[in-house]
């Protein structure tokens, strides 16, 4: 796992300054503290840092062809590099290191872009020709690594890991965009088709882009989509095999380092499954870590002592208490945007725990995603059941009973009728949009100011949600939400939020069940065999049942969960106040005061829960603060 930067010049060849490019990786020096390298040519710089984790004492980059015509940097690991370097060498290549960046060089040169479905793994690199005066710029399927990149106004095109790389480049115009402020707040983080700064861009998820000097800047190029458009057909006995034999291959694959290695695990199904695979495949007792709340009902330790236990791991815990907000500021600058999913303070927890031991850790993410795990997937399969019942005069009628229906946050969830009568007056992919949201638009747009709210100018965080489902390559409503989930939400969300913790500490986290061979077996799956009885993963938690006793199996998902309404009551309630007054947000103009101070009072109060909005106030504070040094007043 590495870190990657670089500069090239789209239209003169200008000449690069090293040093700018050193200082665009050394803003990354986290992402790899094991080496780093720094190449220019006429037009082009490449940077890169490294975190050894295969051939630790060769492969440094940026590395190039021994004829000087290809140069790459690298960041990511390819599972199947010894697969793809086989046939590579049966096609006459030869290779003088026994690491992945020669296997995506040297692929490079023998079928151009067309090495891309040959990988297996996580990845973002940038390929320099210069024969052909090119840069290719290409990212792994799902997003698991990340790239950004702008436009300067000298004509060159910049690019980085992460948004600090981008910053550490003098010419870098530091403008906020206050549509990414809506998506951030409409969804909890800031999508991978926006960014808090206007101009950076992020190359999506199966895309590569040629930058090509002579020519203008051009739109990325789709090398991959998931399609949930075909359904295997077999045995439920057939389909478990296959899964099981597809996870073994997705877990075993990322066993592969030459360095310690380990596993999150949470006691939840999807992390106990992954330390299952690991434990059968390894002579050795798996390291895992887990870290626990001093909140009973936040607790997930005692399901992972099972999980460990049951397979005889070495395993640790650490608690974490309910105070420990004083990550804040760390997090801000790991995130560089704002990003409110508060599950990060756990994360970033574990990922500390693991990096003591191990430089490699393997997680459970992706199969909800996948396998429709999230119980809004099973809710809402079960709306769009519904709603094909009502004819379009009833649906109205249920959607302005909904309107009028009192809020009962404070009741148990079967009787919070009011969103679900209301999502029944919606489209599916409208009330699903909704539903995946932090903060719906009207409570967003009576935060704004009028000038702010006119300039959105009909922009709405949720409408790339409505327009992915929409044109979903999909049979019906689950198979729409997910692909939907796997575009927008994985990447967004879950992806950066591993992505920015792990390497905060340094720690490569290696995602298993996002093996693509796995995903889109599942995406082939009979919706029933995905959902049913209400619950998701149905044929995920059948196949395991051999592996996992049922109190993991089917026990209610808690996932991490910090209880920030509680901080804004206490230890935080000054913060929430200061959002209001003399703070960043108060000085961008955007956002009404006097709207910011009533809901943090009657969140103090107990009157409102408004916890999570609080907590993306305070973010996206933070993050204005260390992006356009708003609010530096107040802070002296």
């Amino acid at each position: 796992m590495c870190g990657i930067a670089g500069i090239f010049h789209i239209g003169t060849a200008k000449p690069v300054d090293p040093q700018r490019v050193r200082a665009m990786t050394d803003a990354q020096a986290h992402r790899g503290p094991d080496g780093e390298g720094v190449w220019t040519a006429p037009g082009v710089g490449l940077g890169h840092r490294r975190l050894a984790i295969i051939d630790v004492a060769g492969s440094p980059q940026p590395m190039a062809t021994e004829d000087g015509a290809l140069t790459i940097t690298f960041n990511g690991e390819i599972y199947n590099f010894m697969e793809v370097r086989r046939e590579l060498e049966a096609l006459g290549h030869a290779f003088t290191t026994h690491g992945d960046t020669e296997v995506i060089l040297r692929g490079w040169r023998q079928w151009g872009p067309a090495v891309l479905p040959r990988l297996n793994g996580m990845f973002a690199f940038a390929i320099h020709d210069a024969a052909e005066n090119r840069l290719f710029l290409a990212r792994d399927r799902f997003g698991v690594k990340p790239l950004h990149y702008a436009e300067l106004s000298d004509g060159a095109v910049i690019f980085a890991s992460e948004l600090k790389g981008l910053l550490a480049h003098p010419l870098l115009r530091r403008a906020p965009d206050f549509t990414a402020v809506d998506d951030y707040l409409g969804l909890g983080y800031v999508p991978d088709d926006a960014c808090i700064l206007a101009g950076v861009r992020k190359l999506p998820a199966g895309h590569w882009l040629a930058l090509r000097r002579g020519e203008p800047l051009a739109w990325p190029t789709k090398w991959w989509d998931i399609s949930f458009a075909d359904r295997a057909r077999g045995s439920v006995a057939a389909r478990e095999a296959e899964l099981l034999d597809l996870l073994r291959q997705g877990v075993r694959s990322r066993m592969v380092a030459d360095v310690p290695l380990g596993a999150f695990l949470s006691g939840g199904v999807d992390s106990s499954a992954v330390v299952a695979m690991m434990a059968e495949a390894s002579p050795h007792a798996v390291e895992t870590c887990s870290i626990g709340f001093d909140e009973a009902s936040h607790d997930e330790t005692r399901y992972a002592r099972i999980v460990a236990d049951r397979f005889a791991t070495s395993h640790r815990t650490r608690h974490v208490a309910a105070g420990d907000f004083g990550l804040i500021d760390t997090l801000a600058h790991a995130f560089d945007e704002p990003f409110a999913d508060a599950s990060a303070l756990p994360t970033y927890r574990v990922c500390e725990l693991a990096r003591e031991r191990v430089t490699v850790a393997l997680s459970g993410d992706g199969a909800d995603e996948a396998f429709a795990g999230y119980r809004r997937h099973a809710f809402h399969l079960a709306e769009e059941r519904a709603r094909a019942l009502l004819l379009g005069g009833a649906r109205a009628a249920i959607g302005a009973l909904g309107d009028r229906f009192p809020k009962l946050d404070w009741a148990p969830q079967r009787f919070r009728a009011k969103t679900t009568l209301q999502a029944l007056g919606r489209s599916g992919e409208e009330a699903y949009a909704l539903s995946v949201g932090v903060t719906p638009p009207a409570l967003r747009h009576r935060l704004y100011a009028p000038a702010a709210l006119a300039a959105l100018a009909g922009h709405r965080a949720e409408d790339r949600y409505v327009a992915a489902m929409r044109a979903a390559p999909a049979r019906d409503a689950l198979d729409r939400a997910q692909y939907a989930d796997l575009k927008i939400w994985l990447p967004g969300d879950i992806l950066t939020k591993v992505d920015r913790t792990s390497m905060a500490v340094s720690l490569e986290a290696r995602e298993p069940l996002l093996d693509h061979r796995l995903v889109e077996f599942a995406a082939r799956l009979p919706v029933s065999m995905r959902v049913r009885g209400g619950s998701g993963k149905w044929l995920m938690k059948r196949a395991l049942g051999r592996y996992l006793p049922d109190e993991i199996l089917h026990r209610r998902k808690m996932g991490f969960v910090t209880p920030i309404g509680a901080w804004f009551r206490g230890p935080l309630a000054g913060a929430a106040d200061a959002i209001a007054h003399g703070s960043a947000l108060a000085e961008t103009g955007w956002f009404d005061a006097g709207a910011i101070a009533a809901l943090a009072a009657d969140h103090r109060a107990g009157r409102s829960d408004h916890g999570r909005l609080l907590w993306q106030l305070l973010m996206l504070d933070k993050a204005l603060g260390r992006l356009f040094g708003l609010g530096q007043a107040r802070a002296a």
